[in-house]
C-alpha cells in the first residue's frame, strides 16, 4: 500500500544520518538542516502498531506547523519550510537535554503521583484537597530528562541546575518561553471550545540563540479536554471528555492488548484503519478550526521524496 507511509529510506544530497523515531523519520542534511517526515505510523503502549493510518502524518505535521507559526512572535522556532503536508524542514539545533512539561490541570502522570500521596512533583508543590482533572491555581512546570533509551524521568529545577544540564540563564528563558507558549495555546484552544490540559515543549540552541524545536500542541504531545460540560463532569466526579488518540488504546484493550509481554497486537482491519484515519481528521478540524484538505495519497512516498528534493534544489541553488 502506497497511500500511507510506514517508513522512509530516502537518499538526499548531503545526508549525514537518519534517525527513525516512533512516528518521525529525521534526516540530517550537512549538519545544517533537519528534514522531519511525520509518518503514518501509530504507537500505543510504547508499541508501534503494524498498520499505518492514512492522513495521520499530515494531520500531526500540519497542526505542529500551524502552532509554530502562531507562536513565532513569542520564541523563534526551528521551522524553515513545509515542502510537503507531511514534512517540516528546519534548522539543526543542539537540543537541551530536558523536556519542558507544563500542566494546567491535575491529570495523567501528575494525578497518579498525587493519588499515591505525593504533594510535590519535580520539586513543585501541589495543593491539598484536589481531585483528578482539577485546575491548578497556576500552571506548573514539571520537567523531564530526555532519555535516549527507555522512559523520560521527572527532574526538579534544582537538580537540573546542580547537575549543569542547563545553565541558570538558559533555564530562566526556557521557563519564561514555556509559560508564554502555554498561555497562547490555552487561548487558542479556548477559542476552539477546548481546554489545553498539559503539553511538552522541546528547545535547542543554534548560534547561541534558543529555538523552539520539534512538534507543538499536537494530540500526540498534548492533552485536550472539551470545554463544554467540563465543570458539570468535575462536580459529578465523572471522567472528562478528551480529544486524543485514547480511543485507539481503548480498542486495543478491548481486544486484549496493553503492551504486556506475551500479548499479541490485534489485527487492525481496513474498516478500523479508516475509522482511525477519520478520527485524526476530526482531531485536526477541532484543534485548528480549519477544514482538512486531503493530500494526494496515490503514492505518498514518491510525492514526499519529490517535494523534499524540489525544496533542497531551491534551497542550495
Amino acid at each position: 500500500m502506497q497511500n500511507a507511509i510506514t517508513r522512509t529510506d530516502f537518499t538526499f544530497t548531503g545526508l549525514k544520518n537518519l534517525y527513525i523515531g516512533k512516528v518521525r523519520d529525521v534526516y540530517n542534511i550537512d549538519d545544517e538542516l533537519l528534514i522531519m517526515v511525520t509518518s503514518d505510523r501509530i504507537s500505543a503502549f510504547d508499541v508501534v502498531l503494524p498498520r499505518a493510518i492514512p492522513y495521520k502524518g499530515q494531520v500531526l505535521n500540519q497542526i505542529a506547523s500551524k502552532f509554530l507559526d502562531d507562536t513565532s512572535d513569542i520564541v523563534p522556532n526551528w521551522k524553515i519550510a513545509t515542502p510537503d503536508p507531511m514534512v517540516t524542514v528546519g534548522r539543526l539545533c543542539e537540543p537541551f537535554k530536558v523536556e519542558m512539561v507544563i500542566r494546567g490541570y491535575l491529570s495523567g502522570h501528575a494525578w497518579r503521583e498525587y493519588k499515591n500521596g505525593k504533594r510535590s512533583i519535580c520539586g513543585v508543590p501541589m495543593p491539598e484537597g484536589m481531585k483528578e482533572n482539577d485546575m491548578f491555581p497556576n500552571p506548573i512546570i514539571t520537567p523531564t530528562t530526555k532519555a535516549s533509551v527507555g522512559h523520560d524521568e521527572d527532574i526538579s529545577k534544582a537538580d537540573i541546575l546542580a547537575q549543569g544540564i542547563v545553565s541558570a540563564d538558559d533555564y530562566e528563558m526556557l521557563e519564561k518561553y514555556t509559560m508564554a507558549i502555554f498561555e497562547r495555546g490555552t487561548q487558542i484552544a479556548s477559542g476552539m471550545g477546548l481546554i489545553l490540559v498539559d503539553t511538552k515543549y522541546e528547545f535547542g540552541k543554534a548560534n547561541d540563540e534558543i529555538f523552539l524545536i520539534d512538534e507543538i500542541h499536537t494530540p500526540d504531545s498534548s492533552r485536550y479536554f472539551y470545554k463544554e460540560g467540563y465543570e458539570e463532569r468535575q462536580s459529578k466526579g465523572e471522567p472528562q471528555k478528551q480529544l486524543s488518540k485514547e480511543f485507539v488504546r481503548e480498542w486495543l484493550m478491548a481486544n486484549g492488548f496493553q503492551g504486556l509481554e506475551g500479548q499479541q497486537v490485534p489485527e487492525m482491519d481496513d474498516d478500523f484503519v479508516n475509522l482511525v484515519s477519520e478520527r485524526y481528521i476530526e482531531l485536526y478540524e477541532n484543534i485548528t478550526g480549519e477544514k482538512f484538505e486531503r493530500a494526494d495519497v496515490s503514492n505518498v512516498p514518491a510525492r514526499v521524496e519529490k517535494n523534499i528534493n524540489k525544496f533542497l534544489e531551491a534551497y542550495y541553488r
